[in-house]
């Protein structure tokens, strides 16, 4: 018989962060296996490996609400991810995920931003989620439908509302994501994918959702002048299916929109007494997608995070491209086509006004797969922690974690997850509360935060006092249809 007081991984005298915004307790942790085996006062236990951790902080690990890491999770180096605390992603987000869908051609425009042609080889959702089975990632995975991927799969042509035949196969292809294990759908409503797209075509897949268990996450149709109209489509959706929604990087985005988020949020909060809502937001006041003309003169500052045909503009401003090239920087952004940017058009107030909102999730909206990515892909999660939280002092400590970790957990509906409880998953982050930081910035962005100690996924190390470990023991979190993988 095994003695009780033994375990795997004992970690002693740590500043323990509940995951629900408790005021933090010093304690131990033991972990057998790949749960947590108990919590307290653990003088006398005896791990394989203890850890002293006094003067650390332990948390549950952070759940990142919004990725596109759809292709970076079968590539298996996810240090973007682990080196900031994060041991659970959701993919999937902003109507584009790489199944189910086969092409014979590039794909189109956001599509891209996960991929190739080559890369969408997944016919059935079902494929894919076994592929990240046979090659587990470092971190585990939850991964929603994309509308755009349904629509490209269904449709020859995507400028105009889908037919009804359309939606039918559509729906199709949805019921057996659903069934294969994928948590929810996703849309993208503002992008050329699915900006014709109308709302009852959204309505007739969300249909399929609540059999499922399964939520609505969208980039709304416009983050701009028409923003509450956009929010009342989506509430609007989410009503008619009796699903959850989620407000995917709840923004104001344009100059002439500074200050909204005291009108948007007032909105949500309202709406969020009559029906379940969730929202997430990213922690810096640019943005990142596709090039896009048509976004280029919101932006007061406009960089180039790949080109395919003017990769050596990769990392430069737009205003000093259209400048070298002696043209307008709308000229300038069709000539890179295809190709991505990070647009400096949000208002700072507005961005700590949204990260104040209680409700509010944390999602880093990371492109793993530019070039000169946007910081947030390395960052967001210690830039919450020691920027925000830390030193400007926005919410305690406690609050931030909570955002990061509980709350996500609860609004994805990831059981087992998200917080320090005995018998949850293992899935935990060791940092320092003085120290942690990101060091991401726009010029050198594929930086390591700082203060990051130890990150264990399902009680296994993947992130080590600076390094990534070879550890790949992620697992796909699939919806309740078919039970957690």
């Amino acid at each position: 018989m095994s003695d009780p007081s033994t375990c795997d991984l004992l970690i002693q005298r740590a500043l323990l962060f509940d995951g629900v915004g408790s005021p933090p307790v010093a304690g131990d942790l033991a972990v057998t296996g790949d749960r947590i085996a108990v919590i307290g006062d653990l003088r006398g236990w005896h791990g394989k490996e203890t850890i002293d951790a006094h003067g650390l902080a332990l948390a549950p690990g952070f759940i990142d609400v919004h990725t596109h890491d759809d292709r970076a999770l079968l590539a298996g180096d996810m240090a973007a991810k682990t080196s900031q605390g994060v041991t659970t992603v959701v993919t999937g987000n902003c109507g584009i995920s790489l199944a189910p869908l086969s092409l014979r051609a590039a794909p189109p425009p956001p599509l891209d931003l996960l991929g190739a042609r080559e890369d969408y080889r997944y016919p059935t959702f079902a494929a894919y989620l076994e592929a990240l089975d046979r090659q587990p990632p470092a971190v585990n995975a939850a991964c929603l439908v994309g509308h755009s991927t349904l629509r490209v799969g269904a449709m020859s042509e995507l400028d105009r509302p889908a037919t009804a035949g359309e939606i039918a196969a559509m729906q199709e292809k949805l019921r057996e994501a659903l069934d294969a294990g994928a948590i929810g759908l996703s849309t993208g409503l503002a992008y050329a994918t699915a900006v014709e797209s109308e709302t009852a075509e959204v309505q007739a897949l969300a249909t399929l959702l609540k059999p499922a268990g399964a939520i609505h996450t969208t980039h709304m149709r416009n983050e701009e002048a028409h923003v509450t109209e956009a929010m009342d489509e989506a509430f609007a959706i989410g009503k008619s299916a009796d699903v959850p929604v989620v407000i995917s990087h709840f923004k104001v985005h344009g100059k002439a929109n500074f200050g909204r988020s005291v009108e948007t949020l007032a909105k949500f909060d309202a709406q969020r007494r009559k029906q379940p809502l969730g929202l997430d937001a990213y922690p810096y006041s640019a943005s990142s997608t596709v090039l896009r003309t048509e976004w280029v003169d919101e932006a007061p500052k406009v960089m180039v995070t790949w080109s395919v045909p003017h990769p050596e503009m990769t990392g430069r401003m737009l205003e000093k491209v259209a400048a070298e090239w002696n043209c307008s920087q709308e000229a300038a952004a069709k000539r890179l086509q295809p190709a991505g940017a990070v647009y400096f058009a949000m208002d700072e107030a507005d961005v700590r006004r949204i990260l104040s909102y209680q409700h509010t999730m944390i999602g880093s909206d990371g492109l793993p797969h530019d070039a000169h990515p946007h910081p947030r892909l390395w960052g967001s999660f210690p830039r919450v922690l020691g920027h925000y939280a830390r030193d400007e002092r926005l919410f305690p400590m406690e609050e931030a974690i909570r955002r990061m970790t509980g709350l996500s957990a609860e609004r994805f509906g990831l059981a087992g997850r998200g917080r320090l409880m005995q018998n949850y998953a293992a899935d935990l982050v060791l940092f320092d509360p003085k120290t942690v930081r990101d060091r991401a910035t726009f010029e050198d962005p594929k930086q390591p935060s700082a203060g990051i100690h130890s990150v264990w996924v399902n009680g296994q190390a993947v992130w080590r006092e600076g390094a990534a470990t070879d550890a790949r023991p992620g697992r796909v979190l699939r919806g309740e249809a078919c039970g957690e993988g």
